[in-house]
């Protein structure tokens, strides 16, 4: 499905048609490489195979798939159509498996 550039400026119905494509491929859309340098940023971790950075990508991808399916629930009742940060927090508050995020994205 190939919208104009006023219906879809990111692309991302593109990205969702391949999305099926690239799960039978790689079943991983993080980076690896890029899992794996954050990985190694630990001074604790002297080395990580293949298959611990395959694993730590694919459970960050189930971590954050499911925490925005909650934050989207929030976004539904508040009968709106975007994720904000607010529905975020609001599932962190709420969600008592979700506490250690609490504070977490408090940039400034």
């Amino acid at each position: 499905m190939a919208g104009t550039a006023s219906e879809d400026p990111l692309g991302l119905e593109e990205d969702l048609e391949g999305e099926a494509e690239d799960e039978g491929r790689a079943g991983h859309r993080l980076p690896l490489a890029r899992i794996k340098r954050i990985m190694k940023a630990d001074p604790d971790l002297n080395l990580a195979s293949q298959d611990a950075v395959f694993l730590i990508t694919k459970a960050t991808e189930l971590f954050v798939e499911s925490l925005v399916q909650e934050a989207y629930q929030f976004t539904l009742k508040g009968r709106k159509k975007t994720v904000t940060r607010r529905d975020i927090d609001n599932c962190v508050e709420a969600i008592d498996a979700l506490a250690f995020l609490d504070g977490a994205m408090d940039w400034t």
